[in-house]
């Protein structure tokens, strides 16, 4: 079961947009690499693995806010794009990322860096390969 930490007024609210039609399944992936992110974090949760601490709750919002931003303004919801040095659509062509290649990152900068003033990700090391 996947735990979506924003709502579409959370997203609306963070971006001061209007939420985007298919928020919902954007704000459940990014839920998913916040996720990745937490991996190792300790912190209480609810029966509904909701972060029990207000501000702790509120920065994995706004992580999950930010990641949902920059996967849509990225236009790449599934983080599959670090694959790929090249790819056109028309005729369709698609070149494989070499191994030496960094690709483009997988979470959002700002969602990392959220979690990190929370304290949630101490000592945790920014991928910086796509700035």
């Amino acid at each position: 079961m996947v735990v979506v930490y924003a709502t579409a007024g959370d997203y609306a609210a963070y971006t001061a947009k209007t939420a985007p039609d298919g928020i919902e399944a954007s704000l459940a992936r990014a839920s998913e690499r916040v996720d990745e992110l937490l991996i190792g974090a300790v912190y209480a949760t609810d029966e509904q693995e909701m972060p029990t601490d207000p501000k702790e709750r509120d920065a994995i919002m706004r992580a999950t806010c930010a990641q949902a931003a920059w996967m849509i303004a990225t236009g790449d919801p599934y983080g599959v794009a670090a694959a790929f040095k090249d790819i056109a659509i028309g005729s369709v062509r698609l070149s494989r990322a070499s191994g030496g290649e960094a690709g483009p990152a997988r979470h959002a900068p700002d969602a990392a860096r959220i979690l990190h003033v929370a304290g949630l990700l101490p000592g945790y090391a920014f991928d910086t390969t796509a700035w």
